[in-house]
């Protein structure tokens, strides 16, 4: 069954590449960051999400699918009308 999921998830990233996302990811220890970037790319273990860190610089994060069926990161689609999560 998890890999059934593992699968969902993975077809709803893949889906949403090139979109705004909000990610909320938990950095341990009663941490959690909120940053918000464009979805570059999918591929089969992780997606890689494209952040503006401000002055002029570009980052690229890259999680797991596993890291959103474990809740450790949550992405949000960003649109003006609507807010989908993706889980």
């Amino acid at each position: 069954m998890e890999k059934n999921t593992l699968a969902k998830i993975r077809a709803n990233v893949e889906s949403c590449v090139g979109q705004k996302v909000r990610l909320k990811a938990n950095k341990g220890r009663k941490k959690t960051t909120i940053r918000e970037g464009i979805i570059e790319s999918a591929y089969p273990s992780i997606f890689v999400v494209k952040i503006d860190g401000g002055y002029n610089s570009i980052r690229r994060v890259s999680y797991s699918y596993s890291d959103i069926l474990t809740e450790t990161v949550e992405v949000t689609l960003c649109n003006e009308e609507t807010k989908i999560q993706i889980s």
